[in-house]
């Protein structure tokens, strides 16, 4: 490329109109899933990151507080466990040994909150759900416990390492040590403002996307549509009634990708989809009614998830047992 030609397109970006530009059009990316199906997505901003993590970080430590509370309470009181403590027998030992057990338990109970919320179908923690995001895989499978595993050590690295380093700081003479805790804290919170898609070391290393999660529902727009008529088509009158064998195929992440698809609306995803599950099942509806076909599978699949969830059976993917 030419100096000139490479001059001339950095004097277009600089004096483009950013009023042109759609609102968060550069947080717009496209994730494949193994299955071939195209889905649109927006990244979080890092603003809606920080305000989920803050209010997960307030629930885990109300949390924490309350279990704490209440053991001391069983334990007798502040005074009693601190007199206890401070003993020299075998009962002032044991009360330490438990003291460091709790200090574990809390570790692997606030590594457990994102843990447990992450790796459910919704693939968010409270404070990501108050805030509409979610965690997606950018490979566009499933979730798996290594990747929420990676994400969220990594934060330990990036954010709980540092801190006590810093906290000791007296005086305002960090030291050594400090001035190194506060470089290693600086590098990890800036680490999201130096990449196109706001993604923290941990997202780098687990391969996820922190993704907006809009608050709309499928099912009370399906309603009055096909859902309503009980898998009727309007355009020919074809009635999808689909038995055990079909609709145990799939599982909570499949219906989450149907629903998206549904959401989107795009004629390509949804013939794709389409003949994707008509050669699952051993169907050939023919072509022409691919959304009537997709929403009928998909409000019997989610109502055959949700009556096996109410007797505790869960199937999470197409790989896992039958629910």
């Amino acid at each position: 490329m030419s100096r000139a030609s490479a001059l001339r397109r950095w004097w277009n970006r600089v004096t483009r109109d950013p009023r042109k530009r759609a609102p968060g059009s550069d947080r717009k990316r496209t994730l494949v899933t193994p299955e071939g199906i195209a889905l649109n997505l927006t990244l979080a901003t890092r603003g809606a990151r920080l305000g989920a993590l803050i209010i997960d970080l307030i629930l885990i430590g109300f949390a924490m507080m309350v279990v704490t509370i209440a053991l001391i309470y069983l334990a007798g009181g502040v005074t009693k466990v601190g007199a206890a403590v401070a003993r020299k027998d075998a009962i002032g030992q044991a009360l330490q040994f438990l003291f460091i057990v709790w200090v574990a338990a809390m570790f692997l109970f606030r590594n457990g909150w994102f843990l447990f919320f992450e790796l459910s179908p919704r693939g968010a923690t409270p404070g990501k759900r108050m805030s509409g995001i979610r965690i997606a895989a950018r490979d566009g499978g499933r979730l798996t416990a290594e990747m929420v595993l990676a994400r969220n050590l990594l934060r330990d690295i990036e954010l709980f390492l540092p801190i006590p380093l810093l906290l000791s700081a007296r005086g305002g003479d960090m030291g050594g040590a400090g001035l190194a805790a506060a470089a290693w804290f600086a590098v990890f919170m800036l680490f999201p403002f130096f990449n196109r898609d706001a993604m923290r070391a941990g997202d780098v290393i687990a391969g996820t996307w922190v993704v907006e999660a809009p608050r709309r529902k499928l099912a009370a727009a399906m309603s009055t549509g096909n859902a309503a008529r009980g898998g009727v088509s309007a355009g020919t009158g074809a009635r999808y009634r689909f038995g055990e064998a079909e609709l145990s195929l799939y599982g909570e992440y499949e219906l989450q990708v149907l629903e998206r698809v549904l959401r989107d609306g795009r004629p390509d995803a949804l013939a794709a989809v389409h003949a994707r599950i008509c050669a699952k099942i051993g169907w050939d509806p023919g072509e022409g009614d691919e959304r009537a076909f997709l929403e009928a599978y998909y409000t019997q699949l989610r109502a055959r998830l949700e009556s096996a969830m109410r007797f505790g059976k869960r199937k999470a993917d197409k790989h896992s047992g039958a629910a």
